[in-house]
């Protein structure tokens, strides 16, 4: 059988290829953003457009445009569905087992007003979670725990999609670094001090943004030292540990610094006035700092209600931070090569450097898979919550039956996502923007910004466009470790705005059918976003060029 060869041209023109190109993108934020579809029809809808556009257009074989639809959908239920649904479940069982009424008073006994609770929360513990796990895990566990503590469940949602931004280049233990360098041929290390000396000043900027968008300027004000503590300390652990330690723990150290340095300062300072919800009832604050809010629970209570999370992180660190036990767990790992599709496809110049055939390969990791790590920490949480297994296995049925119209979107969303990839529409979208010259290092950000949108993934979108980025900065005479590293930086911007994303959220917060909303929500602050790392890219480019390492 011949291989197919993409053609990034198809119509002959390039700026009318990426006309053509951008016509699913189109059709997906039509369906969320105008007509505000329920997500799992939106998705569906586009990946029917992809597939279409794919066979007519691109001129891609009809069993390889279903095949490869098919391989999507199967890692938007392994792995991705899979960390979804034991994340959503381990928050369930903390609620089915009543703990998570201790968890809501323990917070509270930090403080009780929403906006440092978001700090903490979204932003710094959600920021763990992304370092540790990463994909879908810190929305789903964050976003649990906020619309529990009270917020509404739609801004709980939105928040945690948006403070999920910072951590992102950095997520998974590095992944996203380690495979830009893999794909482009350029040092890791460097890779690392360069995303590193950019995506700092979006850490700063995410605290502000995130206390903004809930109270507007003059109520961020009040709360301006806690900003300035919890982005400052992140910011700078973040530099520090990129630059000095390597991709794999600046989340990591970063998230637990500004914890640290939050719940120091709001032991000593509390804001004047404790911020609530329009629909909630305001009150003053107590000058007693850390027991502005007092509780009947003793402290092996309020250990034994976060001892699930608290071995959420245990055992996540050993499944992801051990060669070893990780190497063991793979043991027991399906290389599924999809007959008919694998290596049926053939990249060319100047995606690849060479024409190179499009592996198909499905990855089936049963243990070493992260949803695996959380569902053992379920199993054992049983136990150090005290409920019954008839609970437990309730509380799990439950949970798959709200997570039934999320996972259909994932499932399609990735359908859209692979046929983009193996047809070479996204390709084109890459290409498009690469032809834009001198003035490419602006745009650079938004080709990674667009990958993450298709894919959900920064590791997908590095894997993705990384050589693009290389060729293209050679082309115009820029250093490519930059526009690399800026594939990256601006792709955490889109992570907020990915389909698969705003499904965990919906799915976390009891909001499935409003994907729509959370969208139209989540969009603007993700272009603001990106436009920001966009001009940090080519003034780095062009004017302080001794920031590139």
């Amino acid at each position: 059988m011949m291989q197919w060869a993409q053609n990034y041209n198809p119509m002959g023109n390039m700026f009318l290829s990426f006309v053509v190109a951008c016509i699913p993108l189109v059709v997906f934020f039509w369906c969320l953003a105008i007509k505000k579809m329920k997500g799992y029809k939106a998705g569906l809808l586009t990946v029917a457009v992809a597939v279409l556009e794919a066979v007519f257009i691109y001129k891609m074989p009809f069993h390889l445009a279903l095949e490869a639809t098919a391989l999507g959908g199967l890692q938007g239920l392994w792995p991705i569905g899979w960390i979804i649904i034991t994340a959503v479940f381990l928050y369930e069982l903390t609620v089915a087992s009543g703990k998570f009424q201790i968890i809501s008073d323990s917070i509270a006994s930090i403080t009780k007003d929403r906006r440092l609770q978001a700090l903490l929360i979204a932003f710094s513990f959600g920021a763990f979670l992304e370092g540790t796990a990463g994909y879908g895990t810190p929305v789903a566990i964050a976003g649990g725990l906020l619309a529990g503590l009270g917020f509404n469940p739609f801004y709980a949602a939105g928040l945690c999609l948006i403070a999920n931004t910072a951590p992102v280049a950095f997520g998974g233990v590095g992944i996203p670094i380690l495979t830009s360098g893999q794909v482009a041929g350029i040092d890791v290390h460097l890779l690392s001090q360069m995303v590193g000396r950019q995506v700092p000043f979006l850490s700063l900027f995410v605290p502000f943004w995130l206390v903004f968008i809930m109270a507007g300027w003059k109520r961020t004000l009040e709360v301006l030292p806690a900003i300035l503590v919890c982005g400052v300390s992140f910011a700078i652990t973040q530099f520090f540990t990129s630059n000095f330690l390597g991709p794999e723990l600046p989340d990591v150290t970063s998230a637990i610094v500004s914890m640290a340095c939050l719940v120091l300062l709001l032991k000593f300072w509390q804001p004047k006035a404790i911020f609530r919800f329009k629909d909630e009832k305001e009150e003053p604050a107590q000058p007693e700092g850390l027991s502005a809010s007092k509780t009947n629970y003793s402290l092996p209570q309020i250990m034994r209600a976060w001892s699930p999370f608290a071995l959420l992180v245990v055992v996540i660190c050993l499944w992801g931070g051990s060669a070893s036990f990780k190497a063991f767990l793979s043991q027991v790992t399906l290389m599924i090569p999809i007959p008919g599709l694998n290596q049926m496809i053939e990249q060319v110049r100047p995606i690849v450097t060479q024409a190179t055939p499009y592996a198909a390969v499905y990855k089936f990791d049963v243990l070493a898979a992260t949803g695996t790590a959380i569902l053992v920490t379920c199993i054992l949480s049983k136990y150090l919550v005290g409920i019954s297994w008839k609970t437990w296995a309730q509380t799990f049925g439950v949970t798959l039956e709200k997570l039934t119209f999320p996972l259909i979107m994932i499932v399609s969303v990735l359908g859209f996502a692979y046929i983009e990839n193996y047809s070479g529409m996204s390709a084109t979208l890459g290409l498009g923007l690469a032809s834009t010259g001198t003035i490419f290092p602006l745009f650079s950000p938004v080709i990674g910004w667009l990958g993450v949108f298709l894919t959900g993934s920064d590791t997908s979108s590095n894997a993705l466009f990384s050589n693009l980025q290389k060729v293209s900065a050679h082309q115009i005479g820029v250093d490519p470790t930059l526009l690399v590293a800026a594939n990256s930086t601006g792709g955490v911007a889109a992570k907020m705005i990915s389909p698969q994303s705003i499904a965990v959220a919906t799915a976390a917060t009891g909001q499935v059918g409003k994907e729509g909303n959370l969208f139209r929500f989540t969009i603007k602050h993700s272009l603001l976003l990106v436009a920001i790392t966009g001009v940090i890219t080519i003034l780095q480019a062009y004017i302080f060029q001794w920031m590139i390492p």
